[in-house]
Formats: C-alpha cells, structure tokens, sequence
C-alpha cells in the first residue's frame, strides 16, 4: 500500500545499506500506523552525478530522498512519527546528517489506489481486506 522511494544523490548504497533502510522504512510504517508489513514496498534509484540541482546549482553534497505514497486518513501526529523514525534510521544507515536526509508523504485516497487486483480499504479495514486474497497469494506473503 505505501510505496516509498528512496533517491540517493553523490553517494551509492551497498546492497546491504539498501535491505537496511528497506527494513527501517517496513518497521516504522508497521509501527506508526500498525498496517501490515507486507504492504509497504521500497524502492530504490540514484541521481545520475550532474543530475541534482539545489536552488538552480548543481549540488555535490550527499544527499538521500524519500518520496513516499500512503493511504489518507492519518492524523498529522502520525505521520511526523513515522517521518521522525525513518529520519533517524536512514540517517545512522548512510552515515550522513538529518539536514541531508528529505522525506515527503503524499496522501491518496484508498479509493484510488489498486493493488493484489482489488481497490486497497481504509486504513484499520487491512484484515478484512486481507481475506479476500487468494491463500497462494497470502502464504507468500507470509515469507
């Protein structure tokens, strides 16, 4: 349901840095909102160097970005919490100050959202919605 990514910008993130931040990002979504786990997924991309601009100039400094697409219906204290949590994490995972790390939710009405085939519910509506996937599909998802 949330789709989160990260960009980085004049650094690289070793394949275990980036199953870190992942896991971060599942664990504070799952904890600030108390939806699944499965339902957050992750995404990762890197600015090309030249690629990023600041205020019209090329920037150089280390820099990670993390756009993230959730349902609405979160009141604003949970989403800081959540916003809060990541900051710290992908933080100590790149080894870069909290000035160098930008979040950004954007709300979506679940209504406009699909995803396992099927229109996504309200949130606190997942384990209803839950059983209507097929068992193949929920036993691989408990991996």
């Amino acid at each position: 349901m949330p789709t989160y990514t990260v960009t980085v910008a004049n650094l690289s993130l070793s394949p275990q840095q980036k199953s870190q931040i992942a896991e971060a990002i599942t664990a504070a979504h799952n904890a600030q909102t108390g939806a699944p786990r499965f339902f957050a997924q992750v995404l990762f991309s890197a600015a090309d160097q030249g690629d990023h601009f600041v205020g019209g100039r090329v920037n150089t400094a280390p820099q990670v970005y993390v756009h993230g697409l959730v349902r609405e219906g979160r009141s604003i204290g949970i989403k800081q919490a959540l916003m809060s949590q990541m900051l710290e994490e992908i933080s100590r995972i790149v080894d870069i100050t909290a000035e160098d790390v930008w979040i950004y939710l954007q709300d979506i009405p679940a209504t406009q959202m699909i995803e396992f085939g099927r229109f996504l519910p309200a949130p606190g509506e997942e384990a209803e919605w839950e059983k209507g996937m097929t068992p193949g599909k929920r036993a691989s998802l408990s991996k």
